[in-house]
Formats: structure tokens, C-alpha cells, sequence
């Protein structure tokens, strides 16, 4: 059996019809990877998740999830094959309790409600500190603990993948940390992460494998072990200059 769990081959894709932001990018994600994407402003990082995820379609191109095609499917069906997405602003309803919140994360086995309960002590056990706040507002949390939330509420359905775009924008360093031992949380909960992040230092720390991103497609990419940082400024530096 492969060791690859996500293939992107040749992806061309953008917001406007004739206008592809990716242009011929492919790329590999191995099971219980996390796989970082990195590169410049407009390299075209977060476009590739929502590509995957249904919500821009291919214009050319494969993906390919646990070796079935996965192109041009919508996001529902794409979330029921094992695929979560945590997009890079706070993803919660303010109005509605934590609890409430991690429900609706739930909505696909919605009916089934010994498989939803247990899924919320899974995510509680998780994250106690979302338990200790389950009855309050998701709007009172702090930017922190509603990233947590964001996290958890995919965490629900427990993807076998997670698509995690720009979870650390905005943040002090001091909640940088917090997101990343997240992102190792569900890592150990049984989640391959393809992580698109701007805090290239913590993020290549933590990743295994390593893409580098320009202009739509891949323009460096091995094992994280072969990035270090020094090597990682002199290439963005490249892409900046082309």
C-alpha cells in the first residue's frame, strides 16, 4: 500500500475563468506527515488548499485522496471522504457555546448521537481547556482559544486529513506555540496535516516534509531536515527578486 495519502499532479486553478493562480503545481502528502507550504504573498499557498477542498474548481490537473480522484468534487462530499479545512480567519459562531460549536462540527453523522457524543468527549479530552468553557459563547474566547476552537471543530469528524491555512496570522509568539502543540494534538489523534504558514521557522520545526511555493508552482521541495533557515531566506530572497 502507498505511503501517500493526498497527490496533487500538474494543478492549474484560480479565481477567474482563464486566470489560474496555480499553474502545473504538484505535490505529495505521505500519511501522518505534516507537510508545510511555504512561500511569498500571492505564491498561490492558500488557493491550493481551497482547490483541494472543493471550493475553487480545477481547470486542469489531478488530486487524488487515498488514491481516489477528488477533483471536482464539492466540499460536503469532500469532508465525508476524510477531509477537514481550517481556513486562516477564526472559524466559529460567536453566538453559539463551544459545545454548541463542536456539534455543528459534527454535522455529518448529526443524527447518529452516540458517535457525536463520543466525538465531543474525544475533542474535550483533547483540549480541556475548550471543556472548561463549553457553555460560553464562542464570541467571548480569546484569539487563541477561538484558533483552538476552529481546530477542534474539525477535529469532530476526526479527518484522516487536515488542510490548515495561516492558523498562526495575527498571533503573539506566545500563542504561536499554543497553535502549533494544536497542530501536534491532532497529529497524535490519528491526522495527517498539509499546513500553509508565514512563520516559516516554527513551522519548517515542525513539519517533515517541506514545499516552497512561487508563482503557482513548486520551486523547492525535500525533507524539512533540508531547509534550514539560512538556506530557507536565500530561496524566498530568489523568488522575491524573479
Amino acid at each position: 500500500m502507498s505511503d501517500i495519502l493526498l497527490e496533487v499532479e500538474d494543478l492549474y486553478a484560480g479565481y477567474v475563468s482563464g486566470v489560474d493562480i496555480l499553474q502545473g503545481l504538484s505535490l505529495a502528502v505521505e500519511h501522518g506527515s505534516l507537510t508545510l507550504v511555504i512561500g511569498p504573498n500571492g505564491a498561490g499557498k492558500s488557493t491550493l488548499l481551497r482547490t483541494i477542498f472543493g471550493l475553487i474548481n480545477a481547470q486542469r490537473g489531478h488530486i487524488r485522496f487515498a488514491g481516489r480522484s477528488i477533483a471536482g468534487c464539492e466540499p460536503v462530499a469532500i469532508k465525508t471522504l476524510g477531509i477537514g479545512y481550517v481556513p486562516q480567519e477564526i472559524n466559529v459562531f460567536p453566538l453559539l457555546t463551544v459545545e454548541e460549536n463542536l456539534r455543528m462540527g459534527g454535522w455529518i453523522f448529526r443524527r447518529d448521537r452516540p458517535r457525536l457524543a463520543s466525538a465531543i468527549d474525544r475533542v474535550f479530552a483533547t483540549f480541556p481547556a475548550l471543556a472548561e468553557r463549553r457553555s460560553l459563547a464562542a464570541g467571548t474566547l480569546s484569539g487563541g482559544q477561538g484558533r483552538m476552537l476552529s481546530i477542534a471543530r474539525e477535529m469532530m469528524t476526526a479527518p484522516q486529513l487536515m488542510l490548515v491555512d495561516e492558523p498562526t496570522a495575527g498571533l503573539s509568539p506566545a500563542l504561536v506555540s499554543q497553535v502549533y502543540e494544536l497542530l501536534h494534538s491532532a497529529r497524535r489523534a490519528g491526522s495527517t496535516i498539509l499546513l500553509v504558514d508565514q512563520n516559516i521557522e516554527d513551522g519548517v520545526r515542525a513539519a517533515d516534509h517541506v514545499y516552497l511555493v512561487d508563482l503557482g508552482r513548486v520551486y523547492a521541495q525535500g525533507p524539512a531536515r533540508e531547509f534550514p533557515l539560512a538556506r530557507l531566506n536565500a530561496l524566498i530572497q530568489e523568488c522575491l527578486l524573479r
